[in-house]
């Protein structure tokens, strides 16, 4: 297994679990900050390592009137305050190669969405920052499939590779998540991210947004710890109702403590148990 480091985090260390979360998109200045600062204080009591996520641009929302977010200048402006002032690092999205270079320059991670997991150009472009690379496996892609994905990233140079399972299509508007997909891609020798807010995603399960099924976040996270993942990624609000994307979909804060304990707590078994290399 290739571990990936950031600073002190260790992606693939199996006795640590790590926390990627935070909004789907920056709302405000505010409201990324205070998020980022309670996300930080949860995973503080539980000694669990935490890089904040947050995106600013959602360049694939559903309805062309849905709220996108700040856009770029802006929104690394928001997360380059977060990173210097709460001392967290930071993860967020982008869509064309041209983004690459100038994200990288505040962003500790760089991720590819999805629907771009297979683009070379903005594979290639995100490999050679330097920075780690963390590719969310499409719907429509198989886990043996992400082979391709970290092929291209390895000719260029990387090994800072994260690979995020996400759930898979199933059906009209219903994702499914099959945990064999996890020790697949581990076996490719990269630590795998688990998604569980996405995974419990309905794709345009309201006709111009989607829906979601939280309830089962809480079910998912622990399956995937105990298959074997890394780090579980969560997009988390305060109020989910309000939220101005994928609300139906993510967690809200007041539950993130109790899961995250439960989370940190079957890592420690499944390394006990030998169950995961």
């Amino acid at each position: 297994m290739n571990k990936v480091s950031l600073g002190k985090i260790i992606f693939g260390n199996p006795r640590q679990l790590v926390l990627i979360g935070g909004p789907c998109v920056i709302e405000s200045e505010q409201g990324a900050f205070k998020l980022a600062r309670a996300i930080q204080k949860i995973t503080a009591r539980l000694n669990l390592p935490y890089v904040f996520k947050a995106s600013y641009d959602k360049a694939n929302r559903s309805s062309i009137r849905s709220y996108r977010g700040p856009g770029m200048r802006e929104g690394l402006r928001i997360l380059a305050r977060i990173k210097k002032d709460l001392g967290v690092p930071v993860l967020t999205d982008i869509h064309t190669p041209e983004q690459a270079e100038p994200v990288a320059e505040v962003a500790d991670i760089l991720q590819i969405p999805a629907f771009l997991c297979r683009q070379t150009d903005l594979l290639v472009a995100a490999a050679k920052t330097g920075k780690i690379v963390n590719v969310k496996k499409g719907q429509f892609l198989s886990p043996w499939e992400v082979k391709n994905i970290v092929r291209k990233l390895e000719e260029c140079g990387t090994k800072k590779i994260l690979l995020t399972d996400r759930g898979s299509s199933f059906g009209y508007n219903n994702l499914v998540s099959d945990f064999r997909g996890i020790p697949v891609m581990r076996s490719l020798n990269y630590p795998v991210v688990f998604d569980a807010t996405h995974s419990v995603q309905i794709p345009g399960g309201r006709g111009n947004s989607a829906g979601g099924a939280p309830q089962f976040i809480p079910t998912l996270s622990r399956c995937a710890v105990v298959a074997g993942a890394d780090a579980v990624f969560m997009e988390v609000h305060e109020n989910p109702s309000r939220a101005l994307s994928d609300g139906a979909n993510a967690l809200a804060l007041k539950k993130l403590g109790p899961i995250l304990k439960q989370l940190v707590a079957l890592k420690k078994v499944v390394a006990a148990g030998g169950m995961v290399s």
